[in-house]
């Protein structure tokens, strides 16, 4: 059997058994704060409303791809949806070709959007949602009841459907947020560099929020001043959701961040030395959170002490000669993981590269997250990435290297790759290029890092 075909062996989507019911949210009073948008806050009753007044407008369809911006209005979105008992689709992205591969694959759905168009029938998100009641209880789901579809980056591969039901996600936010302190922080504002469609937005921006009573930031900044006002203008306590590509470019900010009472930072393992130029940036302890779009949520770390990573409560990690497995409670069914993985304890592991990051030059094997770490560590280089070009039966594939780095020599990146990683493993050639494809994640799918590869070898 395939790793691709193991891949895809698990427990029924749906059939974990569970008779237990969960709130929408965890908000108690009508006054507490859902979210703020455009530094307007939203209370529980006006969430209540919106929730009700959208679900009386959806039309009658099996699923519903949630394409809203806001992450306001895509929170509405998501509840209003299963109060009808319809399935959220997240694609990977929201590019023509995507949406149109969609619509074949679930013809039954249509698109609910506040700007982007769809090549299907929609519903605009209206600017004023008159009626609908709503009414003092919050709604509650049975935990079996299908939630969403996500759908793997891309990184490794052509994107997978991955279903959810509402338990395994609920129970998945609250043990992260358990782990991170969340009842130390209730009532904070969450604010989010990530997009909320991808797993790791929707767990730690929107889900994270409602079920520990936090106030989600409808906005969604990605620029160093727009993040920065985006934390000056929200009351303490507040947590910012971010990757390591957004929290190089902040620590490198000549006029200093405002202070954070949390960072949390998932995508890709952080360096220790960037982790801690994070904390004393932004004055706040930083939290790595380790996951995939296939299990969820899976382990934490505090970076700057914490060398291997802990597993959450009722996550159990198990290893056989196929590789390292997931299960428990908050993960939907038992999950092969695509990294390797060294368990040092019943519940404490040290991870390594993505077994598909392998690469094997002259007898000699690492990983290409090794060899990134390294480039990345280099003084002057902006971002960078190794790649190992596919054979195409006329030349032999070669290591090389893309870097952004203005300014600096390719002898003096190599001087300084010489010193910290094996001679063999040496990019050949080293390809200076102004940006690298990254998603909105700050993740590189290998597609389009081998065209801009092909691109620059061609040029």
């Amino acid at each position: 059997m395939s790793r691709d075909q193991l891949d895809i062996v698990r427990d029924d989507a749906y059939a974990f058994p569970s008779t237990a019911s969960y709130a929408i949210a965890r908000h108690r009073d009508d006054g507490d704060i859902v979210a703020v948008r455009d530094h307007q806050p939203v209370r529980r009753v006006q969430f209540l409303h919106d929730i009700a007044a959208l679900a009386a407008r959806l039309p009658v369809h099996k699923y519903v791809l949630n394409l809203c911006t806001d992450r306001y209005r895509f929170t509405v979105g998501l509840a209003a949806a299963l109060r009808r008992q319809q399935i959220s689709l997240l694609p990977p992205s929201d590019v023509a070709g995507v949406l149109k591969a969609l619509a074949v694959d679930y013809p039954d759905l249509y698109a609910l959007t506040d700007s982007v168009r769809s090549p299907f029938p929609s519903v605009v998100y209206p600017d004023n949602l008159d009626g609908g009641g709503g009414g003092a209880e919050m709604p509650m789901h049975p935990g079996q009841q299908p939630a969403l579809i996500l759908f793997t980056s891309g990184s490794t591969g052509r994107p997978k459907p991955v279903p959810k039901s509402w338990g395994a996600l609920v129970r998945s936010a609250r043990a992260a947020g358990e782990r991170l302190g969340a009842p130390r922080f209730r009532g904070a504002t969450l604010i989010g560099t990530v997009p909320h469609q991808h797993s790791y937005g929707l767990e730690s921006t929107i889900l994270f929020g409602l079920q520990h009573g936090l106030a989600i930031d409808a906005a969604r900044p990605l620029y160093p001043a727009d993040i920065c006002a985006a934390i000056e203008s929200a009351a303490r306590p507040r947590i910012l959701v971010t990757t390591p590509v957004h929290i190089r470019t902040l620590v490198a900010e000549s006029g200093g961040m405002p202070a954070l009472d949390l960072i949390v930072s998932a995508t890709a393992p952080l360096p220790v030395a960037l982790a801690a130029q994070a904390e004393a940036c932004f004055r706040a302890p930083l939290i790595e959170i380790y996951g995939c779009t296939e299990a969820g949520q899976i382990a934490t770390r505090r970076t700057v002490d914490e060398p291997q990573w802990r597993c959450l409560d009722g996550v159990a990690l198990h290893q056989d000669e196929h590789g390292s497995w997931v299960g428990g409670p908050s993960v939907q069914g038992k999950t092969l993981l695509h990294d390797l993985i060294e368990q040092t304890g019943p519940d404490t592991f040290v991870l390594g590269g993505r077994s598909a990051d392998m690469v094997d030059v002259a007898g000699k094997r690492t990983s290409l997250a090794y060899l990134n770490h390294h480039l990345l560590s280099i003084d002057g280089v902006r971002d960078g990435a190794f790649v190992m070009p596919d054979a195409d039966g006329r030349r032999v594939a070669r290591l090389m290297a893309l870097v952004v780095a203005p300014g600096m020599q390719a002898e003096t990146i190599l001087c300084a790759l010489r010193g910290r990683i094996d001679a063999a493993f040496l990019p050949r050639p080293l390809v200076f290029v102004d940006a690298l494809p990254r998603n909105a994640l700050g993740k590189l799918p290998r597609e389009a890092l081998l065209q801009l590869a092909d691109r620059s070898r061609c040029s």
